[in-house]
């Protein structure tokens, strides 16, 4: 099969692009399937439905709460229209008659024999049955006894999606791909929402994340300055009489996973996380529950993707918990503390009072873990540093009787993680304070260093990087302009526009 050669109007998705071409392009004759999952909004409906149409596939997609006789007959209806005969002439009683038939179709049809079975975790709450059909299919074609061709399973519940291919699941080690698509990154968002300033662009980044089915839902244009910022948060987030109003998209996302059928408890881990509940313990502590009741819904919000766990890298300690999904992480912070207000319609005065909790625990945090992602994603590039694992770690300064939280730290290349004599490639600070950072940073950042190494560490070579949200003191600039052991990069060199600076 010829390469298919990626639409214009997708943007990014290069390598999931390859990785469905070379699944289309394999030239074995037997039936082969795929799995894509991702959360809502992150753009999978809106790729494979390019895909087909572009390989002349059948598109058939499940709908949340339609019974399983509805869905039969809607799905047979697209089978036949696809066949190009007339409706109703074809009767499909149970799934894998449906299954089978589909594939008929796209066998003797113009174009790849491609099936894509969108939302499938709708058609399992009443259909249990489909993987088991799909793994006789997928095993009776091995033999000739089926027909061949390319299934793609997506679906946007994570936990069923994951479990797909799972233990003694029917599709355990059926499945030659298993594509889980991210949000776009930073930079990608930047672009897909049209905004030019990058220190907008990171705010917006800060609220909604890079998910790329949110921008045809917001309000009007996106904003273009530091005075539009805020009367576009109003009108998108904080009035409920919009479709990204935050609590009820919140809501929404929430009830993808079926585990989580006691959304109260849900909601207030969440909101104890977000307001810098660390640990299970510390969440435990803020809801009144034992650190034990805590652990299984940590484990599903983990699982679906709205919240991370960072590991230190230098030692082995319980990992900081962090919401990572920005629509929840604002709904917790901004939306939920102040409800009654937003639901009367003023949100205006919500976001006025609440601008101090948006700068602290949402703009902050944001602007650390974006400069990790530029560190991970474009600082070897754009700095010609060899970079390995990159987080966060906390070091003990026992002369002070305090800690040191390092935000953003690079291993060098294949360094193991927590080993006792770590080589650190860099040590970092991020800062979003309206100050611009100085030598003192720099001097904190060298006192860290020492540290590093009387503690048995190897960072004699690590750069020390400050990432700058509002710049930097003319006394850095000058120590960058000298020194090789220095980098400074502000919110205009994390998006690319121009060059870091050090480096000398």
């Amino acid at each position: 099969m010829e390469r298919i050669d990626k639409p214009g109007r997708l943007l990014d998705r290069d390598h999931e692009w390859r990785l469905l071409d070379d699944f289309l392009a394999d030239p074995a004759s037997e039936l082969r399937l795929a799995i894509v999952s991702g959360r809502r909004r992150n753009g999978k409906s809106f790729l494979l439905e390019a895909l087909t149409e572009a390989v002349g596939g059948l598109y058939l997609t499940a709908v949340q709460e339609e019974g399983r006789v509805p869905a039969l007959r809607r799905f047979t209806e697209a089978i036949a229209a696809h066949a190009g005969v007339r409706p109703g002439a074809m009767r499909l009683d149970d799934w894998r008659d449906v299954l089978t038939a589909a594939l008929e179709v796209v066998n003797r049809t113009a174009g790849a024999p491609l099936i894509v079975i969108d939302e499938l975790p709708y058609l399992l709450q009443h259909s249990p049955e489909i993987p088991g059909f799909l793994q006789l299919l997928y095993d009776q074609s091995q033999s000739g006894r089926a027909p061949g061709g390319r299934i793609v399973l997506c679906g946007s519940a994570m936990s069923v999606m994951s479990e797909l291919l799972s233990g003694t699941k029917p599709l355990r080690g059926r499945a030659v791909l298993d594509l889980r698509l991210p949000a776009f990154d930073y930079r990608t968002a930047r672009t897909h929402w049209g905004v030019a300033d990058p220190g907008v662009a990171l705010q917006v980044d800060a609220v909604l994340g890079g998910a790329p089915g949110y921008r045809p839902l917001a309000a009007g244009p996106a904003p273009q300055s530091e005075a539009e910022f805020g009367p576009w948060v109003e009108r998108t987030l904080l009035d409920p009489g919009r479709a990204l109003y935050s609590r009820v998209e919140a809501e929404f996302l929430l009830r993808e996973d079926p585990r989580i059928t006691h959304r109260t408890l849900y909601y207030d881990v969440l909101s104890a996380v977000a307001q810098g509940a660390s640990t299970p313990a510390k969440v435990g502590s803020i809801l009144e529950r034992s650190r034990s009741a805590m652990v299984a819904p940590l484990e599903v919000l983990e699982s679906t993707g709205y919240i991370r766990k960072e590991q230190d890298l230098l030692k082995a300690r319980h990992p900081v918990i962090s919401v990572a999904d920005p629509v929840i992480r604002f709904n917790q912070l901004i939306t939920l503390p102040m409800v009654d207000l937003v639901e009367r319609r003023r949100g205006g005065q919500v976001w006025q009072s609440s601008r101090p909790t948006y700068h602290s625990k949402i703009l902050g945090p944001h602007f650390e873990e974006t400069a990790r992602e530029w560190t991970r994603s474009f600082g070897m590039d754009e700095t010609g540093l060899s970079l390995g694992a990159v987080g966060t770690a906390e070091i003990a300064d026992p002369a002070a009787r305090t800690k040191h939280e390092i935000d953003v730290l690079a291993m060098v290349p294949g360094e193991r993680v927590r080993s006792p004599r770590a080589a650190i490639a860099l040590i970092g600070e991020a800062k979003a304070t309206i100050q611009p950072r100085g030598l003192k940073d720099l001097d904190r950042l060298e006192h860290i260093r020492t540290l590093l190494a009387a503690q048995g560490h190897r960072p004699d070579d690590a750069v020390l990087a400050l990432f700058s949200l509002h710049g930097f003191h003319q006394d850095a600039i000058d120590a960058a302009a000298r020194r090789s052991d220095v980098l400074l990069v502000d919110i205009g060199a994390l998006y690319g526009d121009r060059p870091v600076r050090g480096l000398r």
